[in-house]
């Protein structure tokens, strides 16, 4: 296990600014997972702390020593990329005995030929082989170890990339998206192996991913970036629950978060021809950020009655269409009194949905917003502190202002 600092980080290529100052703490053990949208500078960074790449400035501690000017293979640190990069020649237990030859044997000594005849080679062969085995065993591929890539699955062969790392013990393991090349069910599957290993291996974790699930399941925390700059670091919840800012919160959430204008007044936020009873900090426009789930139907017979229900201000909405996942329905459409503006519901069917017909049937629907899940911006985006101004709203909404 190691501490990793990351401190002051600063990358461009060219002209172009691919990483502005990011400074990421990772303690002994932790899982971080480095999500964003494609090209946010999540694997150049992952790049940079194996020490394939080399920052304009900062620098990278581990525990407490830099490791800067170390090269990649002084560093101990093992990286799984996106392409599994197995040696289609060699058998799976070549493949992942390979960081061990090439670490103990001198030049001469490499090839399998000259394993076998000279004495460091025959000297280290057991010592490598059981390694292997044990880390063969971990992952549940020890009867893999004679096959050759092609004969494997995807998930085998993403297994033997993890092995292949693991076996070199390092203090820091990094995955660049491991898991893009695997189907949807594979993925779930590969993922709850990644978590086991990390809960069974105590390693240090660095995990990039534009997958939002992937990494609010698998991480002890979370590190948000957009266009190169670090946004948010915390834990999943935090990130969804108490997001930063608008692009926080529009990134974190399946449906993306809805989006309203309000309008401030003296005893509350306007919105359409209802008024919130919160008050927000500061002057000028305000967003409601109302999270799909935060939306209930209080008119339409087939969906799940919530435990407890929501006692909130009622809207208007206008369905546009439904979408059917099965236990829940995405309905979409708009809130009356602003057409131009798409709103997403979350619901759960009760047990006659298929029966009743009645959300398909019906045009506009009434709906009750969630007090203690709104959430509130100002017009550049950046979280407003809230807090309740009436009894029937009890919880306090609070951010980064």
């Amino acid at each position: 296990m190691a501490r990793l600092e990351l401190t002051n980080i600063k990358k461009s290529f060219g002209d172009t600014a691919v990483l502005h100052d990011i400074s990421l703490d990772v303690s002994d053990g932790e899982f971080v997972s480095l999500v964003g949208q494609s090209g946010c500078g999540k694997s150049t960074l992952l790049r940079i702390i194996a020490g394939l790449e080399t920052p304009d400035s900062g620098d990278i501690l581990l525990d407490g020593k830099s490791v800067l000017n170390s090269a990649p293979k002084n560093r101990n640190i093992a990286m799984v990329f996106q392409d599994y990069a197995l040696y289609p020649h060699m058998s799976v237990g070549e493949n992942m005995a390979m960081p061990l030859v090439m670490a103990r044997l001198p030049l001469y000594a490499r090839l399998p030929g000259m394993r076998r005849v000279t004495p460091v080679g025959r000297r280290a062969q057991p010592q490598i082989r059981a390694e292997v085995e044990k880390v063969a065993s971990q992952l549940r591929i020890d009867h893999l170890l004679d096959r050759k890539p092609a004969q494997l699955s995807g998930g085998q062969r993403q297994r033997v990339a993890l092995g292949r790392s693991l076996v070199r013990n390092p203090q820091v393991f990094l995955m660049d998206e491991p898991l893009s090349n695997l189907d949807a069910k594979l993925r779930v599957q590969v993922r709850a192996e990644i978590t086991e290993l990390h809960d069974t291996s105590g390693l240090t974790f660095i995990y990039v991913t534009h997958d939002q699930v992937e990494a609010m399941t698998m991480s002890d925390r979370v590190a948000l970036l957009q266009t190169g700059h670090l946004l948010q670091v915390g834990q999943p919840n935090a990130l969804y629950a108490d997001p930063a800012n608008l692009d926080v919160a529009r990134f974190i959430g399946s449906p993306e978060i809805n989006i309203a204008a309000g309008e401030r007044l003296a005893d509350g936020v306007k919105l359409g021809d209802v008024t919130l009873p919160v008050g927000v900090d500061g002057t000028g426009p305000v967003q409601v950020g109302i999270r799909p789930e935060a939306i209930s139907v209080s008119n339409a017979a087939g969906l799940a009655a919530l435990e407890q229900p929501v006692k909130g201000p009622a809207l208007s909405f206008t369905k546009r269409m439904i979408e059917d996942l099965g236990p829940e329905v995405l309905i979409h459409g708009h809130f009356t009194h602003a057409p131009d503006g798409l709103v997403r519901i979350r619901a759960q069917k009760s047990g006659v949905y298929g029966e009743t017909g009645a959300l398909s049937r019906a045009k506009t629907l009434q709906v009750m917003l969630n007090p203690e899940q709104l959430l509130f911006f100002d017009a550049e985006g950046q979280r407003l502190s809230a807090k309740a101004l009436a009894a029937t709203t009890t919880t306090t909404t609070a951010g980064a202002a």
